[in-house]
């Protein structure tokens, strides 16, 4: 009788120690895939940033695109995109962590804090060369792409 009050108790803990490796092992599945997840959500968002910038800033360009009226002014402390189109004035440029933008009549002095928050972008850069705009977009995450448009509207002006 002994023996087998014994037994059951050997077959007890060996079932409870199967139980424990079975869940040792699911909970190490369950964080293998969340470490997977979040690598492949972060991998998204930086490229989601960069994509919709970049979609953002040609769409801007083509909208503005008149001859003449795409050009890069200094803005501030930065460099601004400017179009130019019937009296108006919109200005996308990068302030304080922000893609930014500013509408307004031409003429009137505005400062860069003024405009409207876009999107965060880690860093945003123009340069016009022989009616070539060149963009930089630089992701919060340090990631850079580059952008070349050439507006159709004319050859631009040198910023």
């Amino acid at each position: 009788m002994r023996r087998q009050a014994s037994q059951h108790h050997m077959d007890g803990l060996l079932m409870l120690l199967l139980f424990g490796v079975f869940a040792a092992c699911v909970l190490g599945v369950l964080l293998t895939g969340a470490g997977a997840y979040q690598r492949l959500t972060q991998r998204d968002r930086e490229s989601y940033e960069r994509r919709i910038c970049a979609q953002y800033i040609t769409s801007r360009v083509h909208q503005g695109d008149v001859r003449g009226g795409v050009t890069v002014e200094p803005f501030g402390q930065t460099e601004a995109l400017t179009l130019t189109s019937g009296g108006y004035v919109t200005r996308v440029y990068w302030y304080d962590g922000y893609l930014m933008e500013l509408y307004s009549g031409e003429g009137i002095a505005l400062d860069p804090e003024d405009g409207e928050r876009i999107m965060e972008v880690g860093g945003l850069s123009f340069a016009m060369d022989g009616g070539l705009l060149t963009v930089e977009i630089t992701t919060g995450a340090g990631g850079t792409d580059r952008l070349y448009l050439k507006p159709r509207g004319g050859e631009g002006a040198a910023g």
